[in-house]
């Protein structure tokens, strides 16, 4: 008796359609359930084929006649190829899914790289940020020395370039010279003098190291985000190069061109449907299978470069925000704190609290990634 199975193509309605979430770790859970839900329909499937095969060996082992044990051996055979080609459909299916959904986080990842790109564009410059640490910024700043130089004596006294007078460092030495060499200033004016300034004095000679470290460390944070940027752009020609898809990323996003995509994925998958098909193929069958499960791999890669990145980026602000947190001046000198300070502190925070969430790391645990990368769970 030949054994006939009745096979039907099992596709989810899911994989139709992008996912309208926005969160990367949710698509990449979703893709894994629906993994899971393709291996467990494939599985049952086999199920009942492996259970036939042992049940034929069984047959196999009683005496039974030629024209019995013929017909027995032929079933056993189609049970065989149609355990296989299920396993092809299986692999074809997952294949969709785990490209799809790739390309989903692709784009998504894309977004929010674009979006850090928005954040450092926004980063103050390394004037404003200067200007926060230098005392002639400061109103009372140049209302004190302007007095001070207006009384000093000018037979000892010295004017500095317009260069100079705007240094930190030199303006500092050349105000706090100036009022010890102001013979005509009794002490107790110097003292009054001296007042005026030393709460700016101290906060801007400081703050003023602390100021360039940030401003530098943030140019290197914006000078990885645009290597992860070309990086990103780079994967995505890669992952569409095989269904030849000719579209940048940048394109593919403004268009939304999941059509245009899906249609040579789908040429892509029917052309190595039917190689799997044929024994005299497997060498070009094998090329095509790892052309579509390296992109995957090459985008779990990436996804570990994006974590360190975010992971480093944190980091870096919240020892932006540890640096600045310690000049909080208190009592008679706060009124005195700039207003430029007090932003870039609060926008500090907030650049924390984005790394935090909508720039978060991608994390997968040890079994996910296994699903991710082979299609793999409880069910194999």
């Amino acid at each position: 008796m030949k054994f006939t199975f009745l096979f039907i193509v099992y596709t989810f309605l899911g994989f139709q359609n992008a996912s309208a979430k926005e969160d990367p770790i949710a698509v990449l859970n979703e893709m894994i359930a629906e993994i899971s839900q393709v291996n467990l329909f494939y599985q049952n499937k086999k199920d009942i084929l492996l259970e036939r095969e042992l049940q034929i060996n069984e047959e196999l082992k009683k005496p039974i006649s030629i024209e019995k044990k013929v017909d027995l051996l032929i079933e056993k055979g189609e049970v065989n190829s149609t355990i296989s080609e299920i396993s092809n459909f299986q692999f074809l299916e997952i294949s969709k899914i785990r490209y799809l959904k790739g390309i989903q986080v692709i784009r998504l990842l894309y977004g929010k790289i674009l979006a850090l790109d928005h954040h450092f564009a926004a980063v103050s410059s390394l004037h404003d940020i200067n200007s926060i640490s230098n005392p002639n910024s400061f109103p009372e700043f140049i209302s004190a020395k302007a007095e001070i130089q207006n009384a000093q004596d000018r037979r000892h006294g010295f004017d500095l370039t317009s260069i100079l007078g705007n240094n930190v460092y030199t303006s500092v030495v050349h105000t706090l010279v100036s009022v010890f060499t102001g013979t005509g200033n009794s002490k107790q004016e110097k003292t009054r003098q001296i007042s005026n300034i030393e709460c700016i004095l101290d906060f801007t000679l400081s703050v003023h190291n602390d100021l360039n470290t940030i401003y530098f460390e943030t140019a290197f944070l914006k000078k990885q985000n645009e290597n992860i940027k070309q990086d990103i752009l780079q994967l995505f020609n890669d992952f569409t190069q095989p269904i030849k898809y000719e579209s940048g990323l940048e394109d593919f996003r403004k268009k939304d061109d999941w059509d245009e995509l899906r249609t040579g994925l789908e040429a892509y998958l029917d052309e190595l449907k039917d190689l799997l098909k044929d024994k005299t193929q497997q060498d070009r069958s094998r090329r095509m299978r790892v052309n579509l499960e390296f992109p995957t791999d090459r985008l779990l890669q990436f996804i570990s470069q994006y974590n360190t990145f975010i992971n480093q980026g944190t980091n870096f602000y919240e020892k932006f925000y540890i640096m600045l947190d310690s000049y909080e001046e208190k009592g008679q000198c706060a009124s005195k704190t700039p207003v430029e300070y007090k932003r870039l502190k609060e926008g500090i925070n907030i650049t924390i609290e984005k790394f935090n969430t909508a720039y978060k790391p991608i994390e997968i645990n040890g079994n996910k990634l296994k699903e991710v990368l082979y299609g793999l769970n409880e069910y194999n």
